[in-house]
């Protein structure tokens, strides 16, 4: 039975046990999670709810302090190809199988490296056949010819005394840690383009249609000025006036369509499909809904629900540990050696008392003069680790500057929802009144030419300002952390085999235990 199916069953826990009760004290610091920030809001006063208007993404939301956020997120939005859009980028992107791949990899090199705390084991068996002359030992006569059979089983351990290797394996968990919260990073930012790009994909196919009906109406406003002009009612200059309006509304469409194409692009990149592949789906804008309570989690949490965070954190722990495995290296070590075995000229006798062969060692060797190596390689160790600290502190004040971002966003997108919609509704007055006037005769046709642009303009500012909406309402969701900690995103692909390798050493207290969730 191999070493990796006695781990896996359990049956060398008393000796993993036994090792780590050798290991003393391990030296080096020993790392404590860095404590959340002592605040007690994201920005300066408390948010109101936002104002609502008439029309899609016009409703007012309010902010639910101390809510959890939903593993689903982007159900709130109540669209149905919106789930099956983030369902197929996470069965087929890319990256997500390689962040899988990445914390598969360090739990295994976690679990290979408990090895060095347990004895090296290994066994020998030879036979040779050998002719020695006698002159080699002072005598005549022909050569002696004989068989040799051996066998030996070498026992080596070394005594993790100063806990060196320990800080070693700790290590070890702290990069498999990172690589769990890298893949959580790479859902959450899958997903979150998943749904933003779609809704971009809303936005421009519903200013293209903006746009596209501008221009049917100018088309027929052109038609009827050139029937004007033909009896006499309008002069030529107003009917070159509108050709050359209509001219300029045409010559806004080929960027809308080109942009949307791109997004289309893009989209289908997230969704592991080649741009080819893009088989025309789409969320119409006027489809969506918004959430009308927005969970906004409270600060001390946010540091437990970031994967970047975690992330950093986990680098922060990977650093300390290192610390401790360079201290190790400047102290002796002691090596435990031993070896028994049988010696016979006959395969019969190999296994008889007097064929016994037997040795028991100990040496300790221990760094005299390195030229400064060793501390010097510990001292970097230490800027190593004051360096993933000042990282870390850095991710925590911009995780808390995205939470802040999104908050003011929503609110004041939505204040801006609201005045393009007055914008909309004041500018279609408005070309009505100038067209009244236009026919009689009160005003020129430049007028309702400006007035034309005028609410153009004003209808592709309200799309955006609806899109904004939805797009804000993601962008919060992704600055709280997603929900990870209310589902499961590892797959099989991402378990070490055997799994659960590191809860072996938590009854001897000697390694941390994995991080849990943050509680709900």
């Amino acid at each position: 039975m191999s070493v990796r199916t006695l781990l896996h069953r359990g049956a060398l826990v008393p000796i993993v046990q036994a090792a780590l009760s050798l290991c003393g004290c391990a030296v080096g610091p020993d790392f404590e999670s860095p404590a959340a920030p002592a605040v007690s809001g994201y920005t300066t006063g408390r948010l109101p709810v936002t104002q609502g208007a008439d029309g899609p993404g016009g409703m007012a939301q309010r902010f639910a302090y101390g809510a959890d956020v939903p593993a689903v997120w982007w159900q709130v939005f109540r669209s149905r190809q919106i789930e099956v859009f983030v369902r197929e980028a996470i069965d087929n992107h890319p990256d997500l199988a390689a962040a899988q791949a990445a914390l598969r990899q360090a739990r295994e090199v976690a679990a290979a490296d408990t090895s060095a705390l347990l004895p090296s084991i290994t066994g020998e068996s030879s036979v040779t056949r050998n002719e020695v002359p006698l002159a080699q030992s002072g005598q005549t006569g022909p050569s002696s010819l004989y068989t040799l059979y051996k066998t030996s089983v070498p026992v080596s351990f070394t005594p993790d005394i100063f806990g060196g290797k320990a800080r070693g394996i700790e290590a070890d968990l702290a990069s498999a840690d990172y690589q769990r919260f890298q893949l959580e990073a790479t859902y959450l930012t899958l997903t979150a383009n998943v749904v933003t790009t779609a809704i971009s994909d809303a936005s421009y196919a519903a200013q293209i249609r903006v746009t596209q009906e501008q221009i049917e109406g100018q088309r027929q406003l052109v038609a009827l000025l050139e029937q004007q002009f033909a009896l006499g009612a309008v002069a030529n200059s107003d009917v070159l006036t509108q050709k050359a309006q209509l001219a300029q509304t045409i010559a806004t469409l080929p960027p809308l369509q080109k942009s949307r194409a791109q997004n289309r692009n893009q989209l289908m990149a997230y969704l592991g499909r080649l741009p080819s592949q893009d088989r025309g789906e789409a969320v119409p804008l006027a489809n969506l809904r918004l959430p009308r309570d927005l969970p906004v989690s409270v600060p001390s949490l946010l540091v437990r629900q970031r994967p970047d965070i975690r992330a950093a954190e986990s680098q922060v722990h990977q650093a300390s540990a290192n610390v401790g495995v360079a201290t190790a290296n400047m102290l002796p070590s002691v090596t435990l050696s031993a070896s028994g075995g049988s010696s016979a000229s006959a395969l019969a006798g190999l296994y008889g008392p007097q064929s016994a062969a037997w040795s028991v060692a100990a040496s300790v060797t221990g760094p005299i003069f390195d030229a400064g190596s060793l501390f010097h390689t510990k001292e970097s160790k230490v800027a190593a680790l004051e360096q993933s600290g000042a990282k870390y502190r850095s991710t925590v004040i911009t995780a808390f500057q995205n939470v802040a971002d999104a908050l003011r966003a929503i609110q004041s997108d939505a204040d801006l929802l609201k005045a393009q919609l007055e914008a909309e509704k004041a500018s279609a007055e408005s070309l009505k009144m100038s067209q009244a006037q236009f026919k009689a005769g009160s005003t020129t046709f430049i007028s309702v030419i400006n007035a034309e642009q005028t609410l153009l303009t004003a209808r592709i500012n309200r799309v955006k300002a609806q899109a904004s909406r939805y797009a804000d309402t993601v962008a919060l969701y992704q600055s709280l952390g997603g929900g990870w900690w209310n589902r499961v995103d590892e797959t099989p692909a991402a378990t070490a085999k055997p799994a659960g390798i590191a809860a072996i050493f938590t009854p001897a207290g000697a390694l941390p235990a994995q991080p849990t969730p943050p509680a709900n």
